[in-house]
C-alpha cells in the first residue's frame, strides 16, 4: 500500500501515531480475551474526538489481512478506529480470525474519510469524465446494490473504466450496467500506516 491523496485537513504525526497505537492496543486486547478498550475519550486531543468514518486495513508482508471501515460518521475518530481494527482483525468474512502468530507481523493502516459528496451526472461517461485517479474513493449506490473503494485501490486498478467496472461487480452488478436510479458519491482519505 502506498500513499493516497489526502482530505483538505491532515493530522499530526502525534495523533496519527496515537489513533495507530489504538488500533493495535484494540487487537491485542481481544487476542489476550480482554475487553477492547480505548483511553477516555476525554483525554484524547480534539481532532481524535471528532465524528470521523474510518477505514483500518491490515496486511502481513504486504498481503491483504483484513479491511473494514464505516463511510458514514457515526462515533468519535478513537473509537472508530478501535472497533474497525477489531473487526478488521477479527470478522472480516474474507479471512479467519487473526491469530496471535500473525499478530507479531502484522501492519496497521488507517484511511480516514472525508465526509462523501454526491456527484451530479446525466451519463456513464460523464462519470468517467468526472473521476479523479488517484484521489477518489468511490460509493456505488443502486437500490439494495452498494460498493466502495477506497482511494488506495487505484493503486491495484489505475485505468478509470477498469476501477468503475470492477466497483460496479463489487456491488453486485454487471459490468455493464446502467441506470438512471444510479447515485455516486466520491471522498478522499487521509492515509497513514505504521
Amino acid at each position: 500500500m502506498g500513499k493516497t491523496a489526502k482530505s483538505e485537513s491532515t493530522m499530526n504525526a502525534k495523533n496519527r501515531g496515537i489513533l495507530l497505537q489504538i488500533a493495535r492496543d484494540a487487537i491485542f486486547q481481544c487476542l489476550e480475551k480482554k475487553r477492547g478498550k480505548i483511553p477516555n475519550i476525554g483525554t484524547l486531543p480534539d481532532e481524535l474526538r471528532e465524528r470521523r468514518a474510518t477505514f483500518v486495513t491490515l496486511t502481513i508482508s504486504g498481503r491483504l489481512r483484513g479491511c473494514i471501515g464505516m463511510l458514514e460518521a457515526c462515533r468519535p475518530l478513537a473509537e472508530d478506529v478501535a472497533a474497525n481494527a477489531v473487526a478488521a482483525a477479527f470478522d472480516d468474512p474474507r479471512f479467519p480470525p487473526l491469530t496471535k502468530k500473525e499478530f507479531e507481523k502484522l501492519e496497521i493502516h488507517i484511511s480516514v474519510l472525508s465526509p462523501p459528496e454526491e456527484m451530479v451526472f446525466s451519463t456513464e461517461e460523464d462519470v468517467l469524465r468526472q473521476i479523479r485517479p488517484g484521489i477518489d474513493g468511490l460509493i456505488l449506490q443502486d437500490g439494495f446494490h452498494r460498493g466502495t473503494f477506497l482511494p488506495s485501490v487505484w493503486e491495484e486498478l489505475p485505468q478509470k473504466e477498469r476501477f468503475w467496472a470492477h466497483l460496479k461487480q463489487k456491488a453486485g452488478l454487471p459490468v455493464t450496467y446502467w441506470s438512471d436510479n444510479l447515485r455516486v458519491f466520491r471522498y478522499t482519505t487521509e492515509y497513514f500506516p505504521e
